[in-house]
């Protein structure tokens, strides 16, 4: 298993691994010792091999040139412990650069799993020579050799798929969050809007996650804001947030997106523009052109354009409840069910 760096990579690769140790297959991991998966790959059981490698992509040409030197000697070096792998599985990013290519040079399978609408650089760069590739939009598969991708969507906690459809009420419940560590640009946005939703009298309940940095003045002015809700640091049960709400207001990263699918929740989606490759836009458009999301872009995000966005989808008789079924057709139970048997696959042709 490898691909880390970011939650948006481990945590989906470690729902596989479970499932393979479920099966009685022996898992190890590829990673680095700075990435998150030096913390979460170990408290789950796994063994990680550690590499140094840097990134190719939006980096400085030092950072690059550096890389690229590094990069035989890295991949040579993972021919070690590759060579007695069955299959090899990716979820992408440069720390998949090395172990994919030393699998590839020792003809070791390789399966990547690619969520977002645009592959990642390293996706891109292999994307002809992997035995499957698992998708979650139909258009990425014009990056993979035909008749090897399949629709599989990225592994979702189970709790998001029982979420039930919430009939609206008189009160509009509205959840917006920007991750684990919050956005400036939603908290910003969120608190100008506070005094437009109250002046138009506009009948909202906000929860607003807003990460640590700078929580304590925003939960101060929303509870001088007079509407109803509150703002908090962090969200434990973010599935119950879900389920709680009428509309998501989030940044679009594939973890963000399979999981406003699973729960077929409307969403307003605004993209982090500094996401590698734009990764986040196209995955916006992708739900926008289906119906299931309406796209704001980052720089013209602010409170008036979170108000007009928010009160124009509500007093539009059945927008809502559209775009919530147009979402559900993006969700994928069973993703990580379905990556183990692909790998069983594809090791016993190798």
């Amino acid at each position: 298993m490898t691909g880390g760096g970011t939650g948006g990579h481990v945590i989906p690769a470690l729902a596989v691994a479970r499932e393979l140790r479920a099966r009685g297959h022996d898992v190890f991991f590829v990673g680095t010792e700075r990435g998150l998966e030096a913390k979460l790959v170990p408290a789950e059981g796994f063994k990680l091999e550690r590499i140094d490698i840097g990134g190719l992509n939006r980096v400085g040409l030092r950072q690059k040139l550096a890389t690229l030197a590094q990069l035989p000697f890295t991949t040579l070096g993972c021919g070690r412990f590759v060579r007695r792998a069955s299959a090899v599985f990716s979820m992408g990013g440069y720390v998949a650069g090395p172990p994919v290519l030393a699998a590839l040079l020792w003809r070791v399978p390789v399966v990547v799993m690619e969520p977002n609408a645009v592959p990642g650089f390293t996706n891109r760069a292999i994307g002809r020579l992997v035995s499957r590739a698992l998708i979650s939009f139909p258009e990425t598969a014009a990056w993979f050799p035909k008749g090897r991708t399949e629709v599989t969507g990225l592994p979702v906690r189970e709790e998001f798929f029982r979420i039930r459809p919430r009939p609206r009420g008189p009160t509009l419940h509205v959840l917006i969050t920007g991750g684990s560590q919050g956005s400036r640009r939603l908290n910003q946005a969120a608190r100008q809007s506070w005094p437009l939703f109250r002046g138009a009298g506009f009948p909202v309940r906000i929860v607003h996650q807003a990460g640590p940095a700078g929580f304590e003045p925003l939960r101060d002015d929303f509870a001088a804001s007079g509407l109803e809700g509150e703002t908090v640091p962090f969200i434990t049960d973010m599935p119950a947030a879900f389920a709680a709400a009428d509309l998501v207001v989030c940044r679009s990263g594939a973890g963000a997106v399979s999981e406003l699918a699973a729960a077929a929740k409307p969403s307003i989606l605004v993209p982090f523009p500094f996401a590698a490759d734009d990764h986040q836009t196209r995955n916006a458009e992708a739900m926008e052109r289906a119906g299931a999301a309406r796209l704001v872009r980052d720089a013209h995000m602010d409170g008036e354009a979170l108000f007009a966005a928010v009160s124009g989808l509500a007093r539009t008789p059945g927008a809502l409840e559209g775009m919530g079924e147009a979402a559900r057709q993006f969700a994928r139970p069973g993703a990580a069910r379905r990556a183990a048997e692909i790998l069983e696959e594809v090791a016993r042709l190798a």
